[in-house]
């Protein structure tokens, strides 16, 4: 992967600002539910209210733009991955509904506001070639990442309480965040973002697209391992190895994908994911096979990773100085369904189960109906 050398610096800070992104993510995955039902006494329908809560932050990532008139991206970064980092080591000391709803606030606005950041600094300082080639380096490294992770927290657990992992592993992420503050990896020649909201009429693809991606994935996040668990009796053991899969999947999936980008072009990577999706949506929707159920969850989270490739399509068709403004758009628009995608599935799912993946397999195809019109300027094929 060639780089220029000022933009290496940038590459290598995004890196470990990533993993520590992506560890506190999942560590707050990981122990959350456990520590909810054991520690903080939670019940279901408080537990599903903190995760709605969750996705509040990625609804207000448009707020971004706004925060970069006081705050340069790579410094935002920083303090994003050390606000990640303060609300994970907290949760522990908070056991109660309230104390729970603060600190995952405080770990998702960290954790939402450096992806929106991260995307915009990827689309400034890499050109069209290299920009995808990143990408699949930092999402490869984000799924060692959440192996590793996962490891330690099982040893953690012989011989520490919830408060003490909790502590301990968001103290670290912390101190990268607090790193990286220190850091200088920008460049002085590049063009100024715009600080405004950016909603432009030529843009429209890329917001739809978006807005059907966020939307596919909520029925994804929401119903897929509930599906496994639900209809299929999947125990944590299960579920935990199809974690463990779906990452050494991704760790060496996604250099390819990158390459596939460049190779064949964003049209082509796309509709092929919708395609497999329609089918994968389609299998939750009517197998009978708890095997073939697992392995569409595996396609399906491999296939999610094609979705960069929106990214490098507005990286191609905008104007320079809309990577941040766009970037903070588009991951709101992105949230939008996370605010209703939810709750109308749940109670469709109660009429019948296949409904919210029938939705789905519509998406999909509405997906691969609006990719045919992905039109690149000259200057950005080949």
């Amino acid at each position: 992967m060639q780089m220029e050398d000022n933009s290496r610096r940038m590459f290598w800070f995004l890196l470990l600002m990533t993993i520590s992104s992506t560890a506190g993510l999942q560590a707050w995955q990981i122990l959350i539910n456990n520590f909810a039902v054991e520690v903080a006494h939670l019940d279901a329908a408080q537990m599903g209210l903190v995760q709605s809560i969750r996705e509040v932050p990625g609804f207000l990532s448009l707020l971004v733009i706004y925060v970069l008139l006081i705050m340069s991206e790579h410094k935002l970064a920083a303090f994003s991955v050390a606000l990640l980092g303060a609300g994970l080591a907290l949760t522990g000391f908070f056991p109660s509904f309230w104390g729970v709803t603060l600190t995952t606030l405080l770990m998702s606005f960290g954790f939402h506001y450096y992806e929106t950041v991260n995307q915009s600094l990827i689309l400034q300082y890499f050109d069209l070639k290299v920009s995808p080639l990143v990408m699949g380096k930092l999402r490869s490294t984000a799924a060692a990442a959440s192996i590793a992770i996962g490891a330690l927290i099982y040893l953690m657990s012989q011989f520490m309480d919830f408060t003490q992992m909790f502590g301990i592993l968001g103290l670290l992420i912390v101190l990268t965040g607090c790193w990286g503050l220190v850091q200088d990896p920008s460049r002085k020649d590049l063009h100024p973002q715009m600080k405004k909201m950016v909603l432009k009429k030529r843009y429209w693809l890329y917001y739809t697209l978006t807005f059907l991606a966020g939307a596919r994935r909520q029925i994804f996040i929401v119903f897929a391992v509930f599906l496994l668990v639900k209809r299929f009796d999947y125990s944590v053991q299960a579920v935990t190895a199809l974690f463990v899969i779906n990452n050494i999947v991704n760790y060496f999936a996604n250099p390819v994908i990158g390459r596939m980008i460049n190779r064949f072009g964003e049209r082509t990577l796309l509709s092929l994911e919708y395609i497999v999706l329609i089918l994968v949506f389609l299998t939750y929707a009517y197998t009978g096979s708890n095997i073939l159920a697992g392995f569409m969850y595996v396609v399906d989270h491999l296939v999610f990773n094609f979705a960069v490739a929106i990214r490098t399509y507005y990286q191609k068709i905008a104007d320079p100085r809309d990577m941040a403004a766009g970037a903070a758009v588009g991951f709101t628009i992105n949230h939008i369904a996370a605010v209703f995608v939810p709750a109308l599935g749940g109670f469709l799912w109660m009429y019948s189960y296949e409904i919210p993946f029938l939705i789905g397999a519509a998406l999909s195809l509405l997906s691969f109906i609006f990719t045919q019109f992905i039109r690149l300027p000259a200057q950005a094929k080949g």
